[in-house]
């Protein structure tokens, strides 16, 4: 059973309208998906949700299909179905097959060794409360990975983590 009620734009707390008129501009509906509406309760949650996810779009550097690999890496770990159905559907339009989908749940190989070192990092750090062993690190330096884009994953990690865990927390539907 869902927590936190569902906003519309209309009912939004004033500070909140912005953020989810503009969420439901980039919407596969056309409207705030039920994460947004439910997060529109607290502007101070909505904000950092479209700040965090803002960010890493503008100033990202990492390809959309690899985001989308930490994505599908870290949800694995948070455990929300709600969060996997979106990584999944925007894996899949970011060219991942559903055989690399499993894979990168999973952890196992996807066929790309440089994307699975860095899926391995995040997976490792979401789940050890950031902790990343050093043969995992040195295992994405050597794939390529510069400090730049390993800092930069933990951005992605933030992200899904802070998503993942309200969706668990407010108990949303799924509507995706």
């Amino acid at each position: 059973m869902i927590r936190i009620p569902a906003h519309t734009v209309e009912d939004a707390p004033d500070a909140s309208r912005p953020f989810l008129q503009k969420i439901a501009q980039s919407s596969p509906t056309g409207q705030p998906l039920n994460v947004h509406a439910q997060m529109a309760h607290s502007p101070a949650v909505l904000a950092s949700y479209a700040s965090l996810r803002a960010v890493t779009a503008e100033h990202g550097t990492l390809d959309p299909k690899v985001s989308w690999a930490l994505n599908l890496a870290t949800t694995a770990v948070v455990g929300s179905d709600y969060m996997m159905a979106i990584a999944r559907r925007f894996a899949r339009v970011n060219g991942w097959t559903d055989a690399q989908i499993a894979a990168l749940q999973t952890g196992d190989a996807t066929g790309d060794a440089r994307i699975d070192a860095l899926a391995s990092v995040v997976r490792e750090a979401a789940a050890n409360s950031g902790n990343v062993s050093d043969a995992t690190w040195k295992a994405a330096q050597q794939a390529g990975w510069s400090d730049e884009h390993l800092a930069e994953a933990f951005a992605f990690l933030g992200l899904t983590m802070f998503t993942g865990y309200f969706l668990n927390y407010a108990r949303t539907d799924r509507d995706i």
